[in-house]
C-alpha cells in the first residue's frame, strides 16, 4: 500500500475511539476510513483502539482525565485539541478540523451527536450530584454555544439535531446537514441458536417473552426507566401479564433503583444487569427493546436492536424515530412523560408480539443495509464537498460568541 505523503491531514477531536459507544463508534468509523484511504489523521482523545494507536498514519495524541474527573478531562480535551490543531494548520493551512459538539472551540467542521441547551432535566442524587451536575451542565452549554457559532461546517446525526442547531445557535441552515449512522456488519439478525444460547447464559425460560431496556440510570431520569418503572408496576399487577424486564445500564442511580424494585417486590420480574458490555447477547434473548426517552439525539441502541431483528418502541420525539415508516405508529411512545400512555402500548404489543417481530424484518433489513462505512463516505463526501464550495466563495469563519 502506498502512502500519500503529501495528502492534507485531518484533526479530529473527541472523548472516544472505541466500539462502547455511540459517539465513539462513529468517530472510531470516520477516523478508521480516512486511514484506509491514506490520509494522515491525529486523534486528540481519551480513549483510542489499539489498531489505531499502532497505525502508521495516525498520531494518537492521548489526554488524561485529571483525578478521573470527566469535567476537568473535557477541559484538558479542550486544550489539548486547540494545541494540536494549530500545530497541524500551521503546517497544512487546508487541513481539516472536527471537533464534536462544545468539546473543542474551533472554526472547522462540528459534529454534533448530542445538544445540551435541548436537555437539562431534574437533578436528584443530593447535593453534591447535584452541584457537580449543575456545573458541568453551565460548562457544556457554554462550550456548545461558542463552538457552534463558530463552525464552518455543522454535521449531526439526525434531522431533529439540524433543527435544534438552528434553532438554539442560529447557524444557516446551508451550513447544517444530517448523516444517519451506521451500523457493524456482525449487528445482524438474531439466529434461533444465539437466542437459545443467550437464554441460558440470562436463566430464562424460552416461553417467557423478554422486554429490555439499554441505557445508563442516572438522576436526571433522561433515558425514561423512572416512568418504564412505573408502567411495568401497573402491567405486574394484572395476572395476565407474563413479560419480564431486562435493565442493561449501569450509573449513578443503579442502586437506587435496585432498591425501589425491591420494595415493590419485582424482583423476579425485573432484573438489573447492571454496564453490560455485551449489549449484542442480550438483545439476543429479547423480544422488544424499550426506550421510553424524554431527550434523545439519535438513539443508536434503538437501532441497533432493529437490525437485531429486535422490534423496538422508542419515544417520537427521539431521533431515531425519524427512521420509523407511518405504520409504526403505535411503537412510537407521543408522551415519555405518560406511564399510563406506555402500559397500554405494551399491552397492545403483548398478543401481537410474533407480527411485530415479522413487520419489522424489512425496516431491519434496510437499517442493516447503512454501514458505519457508509456514514463515514457521507461525512467525507460533504465535508469535501463544502470545502469546495467555501474555498470558491472565500467564506470567513462566522465568529465565536461567548
Amino acid at each position: 500500500m502506498s502512502i500519500r505523503k503529501t495528502a492534507q491531514p485531518w484533526v479530529i477531536v473527541a472523548g472516544g475511539f472505541h466500539r462502547r459507544g455511540g459517539m465513539d463508534k462513529a468517530n472510531l468509523a470516520l477516523a478508521e476510513h480516512l486511514l484506509e484511504r491514506n490520509t494522515p489523521t491525529h486523534l486528540v482523545t481519551h480513549d483510542a483502539e489499539p489498531h489505531l494507536q499502532n497505525h502508521p498514519l495516525a498520531t494518537v495524541h492521548m489526554v488524561a482525565r485529571p483525578r478521573n474527573s470527566f469535567l476537568l478531562g473535557e477541559f484538558a480535551l479542550a486544550v489539548r485539541g486547540k494545541r494540536v490543531a494549530r500545530q497541524v494548520v500551521s503546517q497544512w493551512p487546508q487541513a481539516c478540523v472536527v471537533v464534536n459538539g462544545g468539546n473543542c472551540i474551533w472554526a472547522g467542521v462540528n459534529w454534533v451527536h448530542y445538544i445540551h441547551h435541548a436537555w437539562s432535566g431534574p437533578k436528584q442524587g443530593g447535593w453534591k450530584y447535584w452541584l457537580k451536575g449543575a456545573v458541568s451542565q453551565q460548562w457544556a452549554k457554554r462550550s456548545e454555544r461558542a463552538a457552534l457559532r463558530r463552525a464552518r461546517l455543522v454535521i449531526t446525526n439526525s434531522k431533529r439535531t439540524s433543527r435544534e442547531v438552528v434553532e438554539y445557535f442560529g447557524v444557516p441552515e446551508t451550513l447544517v446537514h444530517t448523516v444517519y449512522l451506521g451500523r457493524d456488519t456482525t449487528w445482524g439478525p438474531v439466529t434461533p441458536d444465539e437466542r437459545q444460547q443467550s437464554r441460558q447464559w440470562l436463566q430464562i425460560n424460552e416461553s417467557r417473552p423478554v422486554a429490555v431496556f439499554v441505557g445508563g440510570l442516572g438522576y436526571d431520569h433522561r433515558k425514561g426507566f423512572d416512568v418504564l418503572f412505573s408502567a411495568w408496576k401497573q402491567l405486574c399487577a394484572r395476572a395476565a401479564w407474563d413479560a419480564n424486564l431486562l435493565v442493561a445500564g449501569g450509573g449513578p442511580a443503579l442502586e437506587m433503583w435496585r432498591a425501589h424494585i425491591r420494595e415493590a417486590g419485582l424482583e423476579r420480574r425485573i432484573r438489573l444487569l447492571g454496564f453490560c458490555g455485551d449489549v449484542k447477547r442480550v438483545l439476543a434473548a429479547a423480544d422488544l427493546l424499550i426506550s421510553p426517552v424524554r431527550y434523545e439525539a439519535y438513539g443508536l441502541n434503538v437501532q441497533e436492536a432493529i437490525c437485531r431483528g429486535v422490534p423496538a418502541m422508542v419515544s417520537a420525539s427521539a431521533g431515531v424515530a425519524e427512521q420509523y415508516e407511518s405504520g409504526f405508529a403505535p411503537m412510537l411512545i407521543s408522551d415519555p412523560e405518560n406511564a399510563n400512555e406506555l402500559a397500554e402500548r405494551l399491552l397492545e404489543w403483548r398478543p401481537e408480539k410474533d407480527q411485530w417481530q415479522k413487520r419489522f424484518e424489512k425496516f431491519s433489513a434496510r437499517l442493516r443495509a447503512r454501514t458505519w462505512r457508509d456514514t463515514a463516505l457521507d461525512f467525507i463526501a460533504i465535508v469535501d464537498e463544502t470545502s469546495r464550495e467555501q474555498s470558491a466563495l472565500k467564506v470567513p469563519a462566522p465568529t465565536a460568541v461567548l
